[in-house]
């Protein structure tokens, strides 16, 4: 019965959510590609989850295409979708997949928002008023951007994910999955100037495990980083569309510049597949192309 699909549901979610370690973002976004597809299949009068056949999910996804939904969620709702039957086989409540041979529809490849260096050295001087959330910010902006970690985990790092003597802290990515990433001097010594002054200050009287804090003592939360990148990229004059991304995008393109090795980069960025790094190929190309485009006589 569709009832019992969605008890399967709560398994599901729970398998996602203890095994693969996803995040509560991730694993809700699964349940409500499966709330849709639960919702028409029972518009469709099936009643019991082995009758779902590859016709059903065919049919739903051109119903997600006649409500102009774009490729891009299409193919995110396809993934869910998968992954829910996919459960299911392993638990031997199904006999057969029936999304085996459906492909996953074409997206356009959109290609992230990248900083110039010269951008990016006025973003990481613009914290220069001298006060304590000044040197806490110009430490979150450098390390953003001298290791690639995502703001998820910037905000996340505790006191003891940082190593001054070897030079690398460790990052908890997507599933839990610890990496290692160097840091480099300049992120050193902003956050040894952090530790020493801003953040003894910010804490006043109270105590906290987590490295980068708010005034009022508690963890730097996702949103709090996001406006404060906002702001500083307005002072130093960048007109672009910005967020905490694009400094993790930036970090790993500037790499890619100077010759480091795509497999380096993967392993800094915490990329399980080499194809999604592969994406900043793509920019420098892109990069190459505007620059003949300009600059040769005959272009």
């Amino acid at each position: 019965m569709i009832g019992f699909m969605n008890q399967l549901t709560d398994s599901f979610l729970t398998y996602l959510t203890v095994v693969k370690g996803l995040s509560k973002n991730t694993v809700e976004s699964y349940h409500r590609d499966i709330q849709k597809l639960s919702s028409f299949l029972e518009k469709k009068g099936i009643t019991n989850v082995e009758e779902v056949d590859y016709k059903n999910i065919l049919d739903f996804l051109s119903n997600l295409k006649e409500k102009n939904l774009k490729a891009r969620s299409i193919a995110r709702s396809l993934i869910s979708i998968r992954q829910y039957f996919k459960y299911l086989l392993i638990e031997n409540i199904i006999k057969k997949d029936p999304t085996f041979l459906i492909r996953t529809p074409k997206t356009k490849r959109i290609l992230p928002q990248v900083l110039s260096i010269e951008d990016i050295e006025r973003l990481l001087a613009s914290p220069n008023d001298g006060n304590i959330e000044s040197i806490r910010d110009k430490a979150m902006l450098e390390t953003l951007y001298a290791t690639g970690i995502r703001v998820s985990e910037l905000v996340e790092l505790g006191l003891n994910d940082i190593n001054f003597e070897l030079g690398y802290l460790i990052a908890y990515g997507k599933g839990s999955k610890e990496r290692i990433v160097p840091i480099g001097e300049n992120a050193k010594s902003k956050l040894r100037a952090y530790l020493d002054t801003g953040r003894p200050r910010l804490l006043k009287s109270k105590t906290s495990t987590h490295l980068f804090i708010t005034r009022l003592g508690k963890k730097m939360t996702r949103q709090g980083f996001w406006k404060i990148i906002i702001k500083y990229a307005k002072k130093s004059g960048i007109t672009k569309k910005i967020s905490p991304h694009t400094l993790r995008h930036s970090f790993a393109t500037h790499l890619l510049e100077r010759g480091a090795d795509l497999r380096a980069i993967q392993m800094m960025l915490g990329h399980s597949d080499i194809s999604t790094t592969q994406i900043y190929t793509h920019i420098e190309r892109e990069r190459l192309r505007e620059v003949h485009k300009k600059y040769h006589p005959r272009s």
